[in-house]
């Protein structure tokens, strides 16, 4: 096999290879290679030592040499190289507490994680392939370099890992690998919510977001998202409805485009169902103001996995605003666009979108009626540059005070008042208009 590798790294393999030394890229770049995807980055591993490539290369950068790895720049771009090692004990369930290094690259590839990230790769070697990783890409499986309990055991973060690559390449769980998932799901405690936010965000930014199903079938949900396995033991006895609060959930995250903020909105969005469920005497049931109640939640989930400031701002708006449906008139759109935030309003359309279609088909056609009318009014709006908020509204507070008011509550609550009729009627969003309106003072 024949694996085309940028120029950088080839020369790197070559000076290394020149002076006597092993030299391969190695991990995800040979898998992503292999797949026909581009690598975000090749790493390269080496049987020189952290200080023998030093003396080899120009510009390098320490980037960890207590773990034997060392950034290579050639051409204003780093290349990680890696001395062939073996990881001591791992005492905190996520990292070794020495390493070791070593002169045999099977020694290195037998630590790592899962077969199809254990391969190496060098021009003139070939492929170096010593767990079946060819065989699990072309069945389509993850599964562990030997023993997946000792290898979920060593690093609790390969539990999030092990779901993530299943969903980013369609890939099923390997049956030993995905019974260990299950015992070892509580070590994820070792894990930091920086750590397991990343490993969720690119999980469900995936091709497969719905293989979220598979962390909560193997216990992994319950250890950073609680609410979540709620959400899949709520029914939802309406006609609105076919499947579970969780299962409806897991079904809108593919009908949204692979946007962050959309499918982590998504995610939450009915995150607060289970909390306010009330079953009525026909045994129906109802979840009114879910959108408030899972506002705060997510709010609450975003900061307990270290979300930054901007995304929360946006998820929790969206998760409250969600099910809001106004009429598909421009007034109506208006004012639901200044509710909403114009920033927030074209991602509400999809996530509205998104929630209909994951729902039972009981007066579809009708609803997106109504969402296509709405759709409509907004570009109307848009392409009018009708005024929705007081960014756009003609008066300022400063125009206020030249007509007498005074600084403080009176002429927020003015301009607010005055944003009511340009809502009402846009026509009327003209200095001398709104200005004519004011009492006099």
């Amino acid at each position: 096999m024949i694996l085309e590798i940028p120029k950088n790294a080839e020369t790197i393999l070559n000076i290394l290879e020149n002076a006597g030394y092993e030299a391969y890229v190695v991990g995800g770049c040979v898998r992503d290679s292999i797949l026909g995807r581009t690598p975000d980055d090749w790493d390269i591993t080496t049987s020189a030592k952290p200080e023998q490539v030093k003396e080899l290369f120009h510009r390098t950068v320490d980037t960890g040499l207590q773990h034997g790895t060392v950034t290579v720049l050639m051409e204003k771009e780093g290349y990680e190289v890696t001395t062939y090692r073996v990881d001591g004990e791992y005492e905190d369930g996520r990292h070794p507490k020495e390493v070791t290094f070593t002169a045999s690259l099977e020694e290195d590839l037998k630590r790592r994680d899962f077969t199809i990230n254990a391969m190496a790769y060098n021009p003139s070697r070939g492929l170096v392939d010593l767990f079946g990783g060819m065989e699990d890409i072309d069945r389509k499986i993850i599964r562990c370099v030997g023993d997946p309990l000792e290898r979920f055991t060593e690093d609790a973060l390969r539990i999030m890992r092990a779901v993530r690559f299943s969903a980013q390449l369609g890939f099923t769980i390997e049956d030993e690998t995905r019974k260990a998932l299950k015992v070892l799901a509580p070590n994820l405690k070792h894990v930091s919510a920086e750590r397991i936010q990343t490993e969720l965000v690119k999980l469900l930014v995936s091709p497969h977001p719905d293989y979220l199903r598979v962390a909560y079938e193997a216990g992994i949900i319950a250890e950073f998202l609680p609410e979540f396995d709620v959400c899949m033991e709520t029914p939802q006895n309406t006609p609105y409805h076919c499947y579970t609060v969780g299962e409806h959930i897991l079904h809108s995250l593919n009908y949204v485009r692979a946007d962050r903020v959309l499918r982590i909105t998504m995610l939450l969005h009915d995150i607060g169902k289970p909390v306010v469920r009330k079953t009525d005497e026909n045994g129906r049931d109802h979840f009114k103001m879910h959108g408030e109640a899972g506002e705060k939640m997510a709010g609450q989930i975003l900061r307990r996995l270290k979300f930054d400031n901007d995304t929360i701002y946006k998820v929790t708006r969206l998760v409250k605003w969600h099910d809001d449906r106004p009429a598909g008139t421009t007034k109506s759109v208006r004012r639901a666009v200044n509710r909403i935030g114009e920033d927030l309003f074209p991602y509400y359309l999809e996530v509205q979108q998104a929630d209909m279609l994951a729902q039972s088909e009981y007066r579809r056609a009708e609803k997106q009626e109504r969402l296509d009318k709405v759709k409509e009014a907004y570009e109307v709006i848009m392409n009018e540059h009708q005024c929705v908020s007081l960014k756009t509204l003609a008066v300022t507070g400063k125009d206020l005070i030249q007509a007498g008011y005074k600084p403080g509550r009176e002429i927020g609550e003015t301009l607010n008042r005055l944003l009511e009729e340009v809502l009402a009627d846009p026509q009327k969003n003209q200095k001398e208009v709104l200005l004519s309106m004011l009492d006099t003072k």
